[in-house]
């Protein structure tokens, strides 16, 4: 069957056109939408995505009262406290913490206070956290064990952070009465004295640990108490430093708190 010329040109014209408008189309396509270079990629970046979130919300207590590290975020945690961000994190907390306290004017009285928490806060647990698994959902990984806890706390040997031992010796340049409030047992005080001590912590007010009184009381009731006391003593509370909201929060609580990062785990 033949064509007349016309109908030939015409067609070869729209043929020509479509092709045209269709390379056009890709090309503005492909530049807005960016393939995965592979699948493992995708993956890996929306995991290590998902931790950072989940860390996130764990620090701003918007997690709640969680368990355990998701074991699909356990590399993450290790990659954060190996590869130095978790102390980034603490030292621009700790900056904070110091900028505030220097606006303070102090009575000279004795009686101007800072509290701090000794465990993940002063002194770093992080050794036998890794040695246990983070506490993660995975097979070699171990539940939280009081007894085994307590054999590392007895060996006196959790080093400091170099964020809080700055911060605690400014503190105390400033002025300020350092009180620790520790959620450890009284039986402990020898052994936590000398490893924060042994640490480069010095000069402290108080060393308060849970008394017989205090067994079986909820961190955030223990600590409120204790607080309380030493404000029925005449101190003045400004700041507070822990890792635990339960640190932090509840009645007499300081004027400022500064919640130190910790996504190990959670203490109501």
């Amino acid at each position: 069957m033949a064509f007349p010329r016309s109908s030939s040109i015409s067609f070869f014209t729209f043929l020509l056109f479509s092709v045209l408008i269709n390379t056009a189309i890709s090309s503005r396509v492909s530049s807005f939408i960016k393939l995965p270079t592979s699948v493992d990629e995708s993956v890996s970046s929306s995991l290590e995505s998902y931790c950072a979130s989940w860390r996130l919300a764990v620090e701003t207590d918007n997690a709640g009262k969680w368990k355990v590290v998701p074991s699909q975020c356990v590399s993450s945690l290790e990659t954060y406290y190996d590869k130095g961000q978790f102390d980034k994190d603490y030292s621009v907390v700790a900056g904070y913490a110091y900028a505030y306290a220097k606006t303070i004017t102090l009575k000279g009285d004795g009686k101007d206070a800072w509290v701090f928490d000794i465990d993940e806060t002063l002194l770093s647990n992080l050794e036998y956290y890794k040695a246990h698994g983070y506490g993660g959902l995975f097979q070699w990984s171990e539940p939280y064990n009081s007894l085994a806890f307590n054999e590392w706390v007895l060996q006196g040997t959790a080093p400091g952070f170099a964020a809080s031992l700055k911060l605690f010796n400014r503190l105390k340049k400033l002025g300020f009465a350092l009180i620790l409030l520790t959620g450890r047992d009284e039986v402990q005080r020898s052994v936590t004295e000398q490893n924060l001590l042994d640490a480069g912590y010095s000069g402290w007010e108080y060393l308060l640990l849970r008394g017989h009184q205090d067994q079986g009381k909820a961190a955030a009731q223990y600590k409120s108490e204790q607080r309380s006391r030493m404000v029925k003593e005449g101190y003045r509370l400004h700041g507070n430093t822990g890792d635990q909201w339960s640190d932090l929060q509840g009645f007499s609580v300081a004027d400022r708190s500064f919640k130190v990062p910790n996504p190990m785990y959670y203490i109501a």
